[in-house]
């Protein structure tokens, strides 16, 4: 059975894409190089791709910086910082970029459907309190009625499945799933910053610090020496 996996290098991802494999699927990696302020994710996309063994990671490039709209997108946005999970969970944050989930699913169905693929394995949590609109079931289901309506696979057989394993998992269940599945920590990258090492007081970088704290373990990857390891929400 062939999967398409968005790999973004991040947590979440990474463990979509070992649980894809343990599903006993052929995995095709599919990234995105948007421009956005942290890169640094797809040195570590191409990494896991690596390690896993995918048989296939595509890297596509297109430039969101056109229009900006987001603190990943746009320089002069300032990104959050050191924000308790009360404060993430009040509005959609301005990292969110427009129709991202859309945009990034659209190549993918593009993608599995070229390759006849049968699923599309993507990592988002409607629970992260990031509180994205286009990482909520409710999306999800919306598009699986676009992956059926909108290709000739959908239209004349089986469409592809949209398969979202972590939709309602807490970070610690992902984290301790990611343990199962032999996924490597130490190879994925999720801060928002842009830099070598990452910050530890970016929304995803507190989200990832807490789940490690809650789990009594330390975040293998680097952290910036101006932060505290322990830091909690």
């Amino acid at each position: 059975m062939k999967a398409v996996i968005l790999l973004s290098g991040g947590l979440d991802s990474a463990t979509v894409l070992y649980q894809a494999q343990a599903d006993g699927c052929d995995c095709y990696a599919l990234s995105f190089d948007y421009q956005q302020r942290h890169r640094r994710e797809l040195t570590a996309a191409r990494t896991i791709a690596q390690c896993a063994g995918v048989i296939d990671h595509q890297v596509v490039s297109f430039d969101l910086r056109q229009w900006g709209g987001s603190a990943l997108t746009d320089v002069e946005i300032d990104l959050p910082q050191s924000r308790s999970l009360a404060e993430m969970s009040q509005t959609i944050p301005v990292t969110y970029v427009p129709a991202r989930n859309t945009i990034f699913l659209s190549f993918a169905l593009a993608y599995g459907e070229t390759i006849a693929a049968e699923r599309v394995y993507l990592g988002v949590n409607s629970l992260d309190y990031s509180g994205y609109p286009d990482c909520r079931p409710d999306y999800i289901q919306a598009m699986q009625t676009v992956f059926q309506l909108g290709t000739k696979q959908g239209r004349e057989g089986t469409a592809i499945a949209i398969v979202t394993p972590l939709i309602t998992l807490k970070k610690t269940a992902i984290i301790e799933l990611g343990d199962r599945l032999g996924v490597p920590w130490e190879l994925t990258w999720s801060c928002y910053a842009g830099g070598d090492e990452a910050c530890g007081t970016c929304d995803a970088c507190q989200l990832r610090l807490t789940a490690f704290a809650e789990l009594g373990r330390t975040d293998p990857i680097p952290y910036g020496l101006n932060r505290n390891p322990q830091a909690s929400l």
